[in-house]
C-alpha cells in the first residue's frame, strides 16, 4: 500500500518546515532581519490563525475534488511558501509570510487523516494514524538535528545559515510534493495517481478486496474521499454537537501549551549554556521519545480497546510533567532542567493520535468524520 508511507512522508516535510523557524532562531534569523521576540510571538499566531480559518473549508474541498489533486497541490505550495523566507528582510515581509504559510498547511493533517479512513476498516485504522502522526514527531525529532548541520553552512557563497536552512528544507518538500502527484492514488474506486498511470498499480481484485472490505464495514457503501459534496448545514450541525467539545476544548489546551515550546525549545536550551549546535541536538532528544510515548498510548488503547482512558491518561502525564518542571527547574542544574524540558515535550502529544481516531470511530457519516477532524 502506498497511501500511509506518502502521507506520512508529507506531513514530515510539513512539520520540518513548520518547526525550522525555531532553529533559524539560533542562527541569528530575529537580528539578521531585525525584529523583536514579541513579532516572532505574533508570526506564529497568525500561522495558526491561517491553519484554525482554513482548516474546515480545506476538508470541504478535499473532498471536492479529490486527494491526488488537493494534497499534491497542497504541499508544492506549502513548500514554495518555505521556501520563499529565504527572502524574508522586514517584520511585514515575515508576518506575510507566515500567514501565508498558515493557509497553505491547513487541512493537510485532517485531510491525510481521513484518507486513510477511506482506505483502512476501523479495526485497522488506529495505528495507522499512529504510524502516520509519527510524521510529525519524526519531523520535530529530525527538524534540529538537521538545522545543526545545516546552520554550520553559515556564510557559505554570501548565504546566511538560516537561509540554507529554509532554502535545503523547502526544496526537499517540493520535491515531495511532485512524489505525491505520481504515487499518491485517489481513493479506493480511483486509484490512478494525478501524473501517472502508478508505479505501483492495483490490481482488479485487488480493488475489489478493498471495496468489499469497506462496504462490509460501512452497510453496503465505501465512503471514499472523492467528488463528496459537504453542504453548510453538515458544517453547522458537527460543530454544534455538544459530544464533540470536550474533544475540540481538550486540544486547544493542550496544543496552546505545547505549540510555544516548537518554537523557543532550541532557544530555551541555548539559553541554559550549551552552544548552538549542541543546542539544537539536545532539542530532538524530546521529540525522539514522544515516538515511544506515543507508541505506548496507542499499543494501550488497542490492547484494552478504550480510546478515553487512554487519552485522559496520556494527558494526565503531559499535565503531571509540565508541572514538575515549573515547580522544580528554577532549584536545579542545566543537564536537570533540560531533562524536564525534554519530558515535557516527551508526553505532550502522546494523546494525540488516539484522540483522534476516537473522534473518527465516533462519526458514521464521512462528511462529520471529516469536518470533526478539522
Amino acid at each position: 500500500m502506498t497511501v500511509l508511507p506518502l502521507l506520512f512522508l508529507g506531513l514530515l516535510v510539513f512539520q520540518l518546515d513548520r518547526m525550522n523557524i525555531a532553529s533559524a532562531l539560533t542562527g541569528g534569523f530575529a537580528t539578521d532581519i531585525n525584529i523583536p521576540q514579541s513579532t516572532i510571538n505574533l508570526g506564529n499566531q497568525l500561522m495558526f490563525m491561517g491553519i484554525v480559518v482554513f482548516e474546515i473549508p480545506c476538508n470541504m474541498a478535499l473532498q471536492r475534488v479529490g486527494p491526488r489533486k488537493w494534497i499534491s497541490a497542497q504541499v508544492f505550495l506549502f513548500g514554495l511558501l518555505a521556501t520563499m523566507q529565504v527572502f524574508i528582510r522586514s517584520r511585514g515581509s515575515f508576518l506575510a509570510i507566515r500567514l501565508l504559510l498558515g493557509f497553505a498547511e491547513a487541512g493537510y493533517i485532517p485531510g491525510a487523516v481521513y484518507t486513510l479512513s477511506s482506505w483502512y476498516t476501523k479495526r485497522e485504522l488506529a495505528k495507522r494514524v499512529a504510524i502516520f502522526f509519527f510524521g510529525m514527531f519524526g519531523g520535530n525529532a529530525l527538524s534540529p538535528i538537521l538545522a545543526s548541520g545545516i546552520l554550520i553552512l553559515d556564510g557559505r557563497h554570501g548565504i546566511r545559515g538560516w537561509q540554507w536552512l529554509f532554502l535545503i528544507e523547502g526544496l526537499f518538500t517540493i520535491f515531495v510534493s511532485f512524489l505525491l502527484s505520481l504515487l499518491l492514488p485517489g481513493s479506493p474506486d480511483l486509484t490512478r495517481p494525478l501524473l501517472s498511470p502508478g508505479l505501483i498499480k492495483f490490481s482488479k481484485s485487488e480493488k475489489e478486496i478493498i471495496q468489499k472490505r469497506l462496504e462490509k464495514e460501512n452497510g453496503g457503501s465505501t465512503q471514499g474521499a472523492y467528488g463528496v459534496h459537504i453542504p453548510l448545514k453538515v458544517v453547522f450541525r458537527t460543530v454544534a454537537c455538544y459530544r464533540r467539545w470536550p474533544h475540540f476544548i481538550s486540544t486547544f489546551v493542550v496544543f496552546s501549551t505545547w505549540s510555544p515550546l516548537t518554537t523557543y525549545t532550541p532557544s530555551i536550551i541555548m539559553s541554559l549554556g550549551f552552544d548552538r549546535t549542541s543546542a539544537n541536538a539536545l532539542a530532538a532528544v524530546g521529540a525522539f521519545l514522544s515516538l515511544g510515548v506515543v507508541f505506548f498510548f496507542a499499543y494501550m488503547s488497542d490492547r484494552t480497546n478504550r480510546r478515553g482512558a487512554s487519552v485522559i491518561a496520556a494527558q494526565v502525564c503531559y499535565l503531571i510533567a509540565l508541572i514538575v518542571t515549573l515547580k522544580v527547574q528554577p532549584h536545579v542544574g542545566k543537564w536537570s532542567r533540560w531533562g524536564l524540558w525534554t519530558a515535557v515535550n516527551s508526553f505532550a502529544v502522546g494523546y494525540h493520535p488516539i484522540h483522534n481516531f476516537w473522534v473518527q470511530i465516533n462519526c458514521r457519516d464521512p462528511r462529520e468524520r471529516s469536518i470533526s477532524i478539522a
